[in-house]
């Protein structure tokens, strides 16, 4: 399928102990061979070879550990090598001219993948989950990843594809020997409840996907109150170190300031915001715009109220605004007076914010990854809703009386839709712009 040798950098480009030179293609060990000073033309597979990178003047340029890994049993099915360097910037790019300069083409980010793809030794659900385990940010989304490579999407999606090719088949035998009585016929009546079972199962996956972005790129967690109630002192308090600027000033904060934690398995993608209040400065009402833009968006609204003061007008306002959002309710300043029993109470400037770490805790803190399993790409999430489309037609024209082999067309697009999801249906353009948004060496 590929008759080009591929090679890159597969480490970070970086002064670093060791750097990864990958080779991958036909003649991966001939063309490491041309530069390595020990034969490794006979070497068996998943060894490590110890000698020196050479010049054509056949003087070392690195002293080098050589990895040979024989098709089909390697990450592309293709012969791989890998050069075991010293970090250095200088060299590692050297040695990677070296390799282009004997007959390799540089690689495109993720072609190594994309190979794996091409060659069935994943499918494409697994190799976007390859790319999440590189880009994960906290231990729930490095475990969807994992399970993502093991094939967790197929685990979830494949029994739903083979609903719907039991039902095409039968519908496809009614129609090409409809003079077979022994043929069982496939009435609307029996199909319907079939297609709306489906469904149910659809809608269940689609219901917990949520839930697999949350745990995957954490959850946006936007600061609001009115001026000087202590936003940015929490802010500081749950990033711990100053990040925001703290002054006695009300409308000292004016545009958004962010940073993330992580609580338990959860990640959440903190916003301190401008206070919410009427104002007549031009560029506090910019900065007050935006907070409003963020609220709507927003996961998780902590709302944050000045507990030494009784609530006024804008507090209730507030409250009213955010009523419908998951929020979370907080009385700060309860080093300045005697706190009743109720509510989440803090001192951001006193670093007291236990009893707000424990709430967001609780309300987010669900071990996703053990409900097995779940979806968090947005193009499989995409493909799943499209599917769900096709199959809603289908059970609108049977409910109107349309005899099942004239929605076929609807169910077979569903099919299709599924199939898409581990690459096995798709459009070249596509596959080429998923493995773009690869990092190079992989």
């Amino acid at each position: 399928m590929f008759d080009t040798t591929i090679a890159a950098i597969s480490t970070a480009l970086a002064p670093g102990a060791i750097s990864i030179v990958r080779v991958s293609g036909e003649d991966a060990i001939s063309i490491v061979q041309s530069i390595f000073n020990k034969d490794i033309t006979k070497a068996k597979s998943y060894t490590m070879h110890y000698g020196y990178i050479i010049d054509e003047n056949k003087q070392p340029v690195d002293e080098v550990l050589v990895s040979i890994f024989r098709a089909p049993k390697t990450y592309t099915r293709e012969d791989i090598v890998e050069i075991n360097c010293h970090g250095g910037v200088y060299i590692t790019r050297k040695i990677l001219t070296m390799v282009l300069s004997h007959g390799a083409q540089m690689a495109k980010p993720g072609e190594f993948t994309q190979r794996a793809f091409y060659h069935g030794r994943i499918d494409l659900s697994q190799a976007e989950a390859v790319e999440d385990m590189i880009e994960a940010t906290n231990d729930t989304a490095s475990n969807m990843a994992i399970q993502g490579i093991r094939g967790s999407v197929a685990e979830l999606i494949k029994p739903l594809i083979e609903d719907l090719l039991n039902i095409i088949a039968q519908i496809e035998v009614n129609i090409d020997y409809p003079e077979y009585e022994d043929v069982a016929q496939l009435t609307t009546e029996e199909l319907l409840p079939m297609t709306k079972t489906w469904l149910e199962k659809i809608d269940a996956i689609l219901a917990r996907a949520q839930s697999g972005q949350l745990a995957k790129k954490g959850i946006d967690t936007i600061l609001v109150g009115k001026p000087n109630v202590g936003k940015s002192s929490l802010l500081n308090a749950l990033l711990e170190e100053d990040k925001a600027i703290v002054t006695d000033i009300a409308g000292t904060t004016r545009d958004l300031v962010e940073g993330q934690i992580h609580i338990g398995s959860a990640q959440f993608n903190l916003i301190d915001t401008a206070g919410l209040h009427a104002s007549t400065d031009q560029i506090e009402q910019i900065g007050i715009q935006k907070t409003q833009e963020k609220l709507k968006q927003a996961q998780l609204v902590i709302v944050v109220l000045d507990g030494s003061k009784p609530l006024d007008a804008e507090d209730q306002k507030l409250l009213d605004q955010t009523k419908e959002k998951t929020r979370l309710i907080v009385y700060n300043k309860k080093d300045k007076l005697e706190t009743h029993s109720e509510g989440i109470w803090i001192s951001a400037q006193n670093h007291e914010i236990d009893s707000l770490l424990d709430a967001m805790k609780q309300l987010f803190e669900t071990n996703v990854v053990n409900e097995h399993p779940l979806l968090s790409s947005e193009r499989q999430i995409g493909l799943i809703q499209q599917a769900k489309q096709d199959m809603l037609h289908a059970k609108e024209a049977m409910e109107m009386g349309v005899e099942p082999d004239l929605v076929e067309i609807d169910i077979q697009s569903a099919h299709d839709h599924l199939k898409e999801i581990f690459g096995e249906v798709h459009r070249e353009d596509l596959i080429d712009t998923l493995f773009s948004k690869f990092c190079l060496g992989k």
